[in-house]
């Protein structure tokens, strides 16, 4: 029997901060704990994760969405302005969360 497979996301980077995620990998990954670009990826998501969970959430996780709940593909106009259903409110991330976009 085949190990269960982890839940994916397919992110896009700017080109130049692709670059960069590949950069820091190579050069420091494996030295900051890092075997692969998904694992360094991922603890940036977490790291994330972490401080909305306290700025917005008392520290709590939010109870999970399964996959398939969001529509695939780019954000509409309403929802990039903060109307649709899906729709976050937030215009641009904060400094350090741009990076956390993974690569596709």
């Amino acid at each position: 029997m085949k190990p269960k497979k982890s839940p994916s996301f397919s992110l896009s980077l700017p080109v130049e901060t692709a670059d960069q995620v590949r950069a820091v990998q190579q050069a420091v990954g494996a030295q900051e704990g890092y075997a692969s670009v998904n694992e360094l990826l991922a603890a940036a998501v977490n790291r994330e994760l972490r401080w909305l969970q306290r700025k917005h959430n008392g520290g709590m996780p939010w109870r999970g969405i399964p996959a398939g709940v969001f529509r695939p593909g780019m954000r509409t106009k309403e929802e990039s302005r903060g109307s649709g259903p899906n729709s976050t409110g937030r215009t641009t991330p904060r400094g350090r969360s741009a990076m956390i976009q993974g690569e596709k």
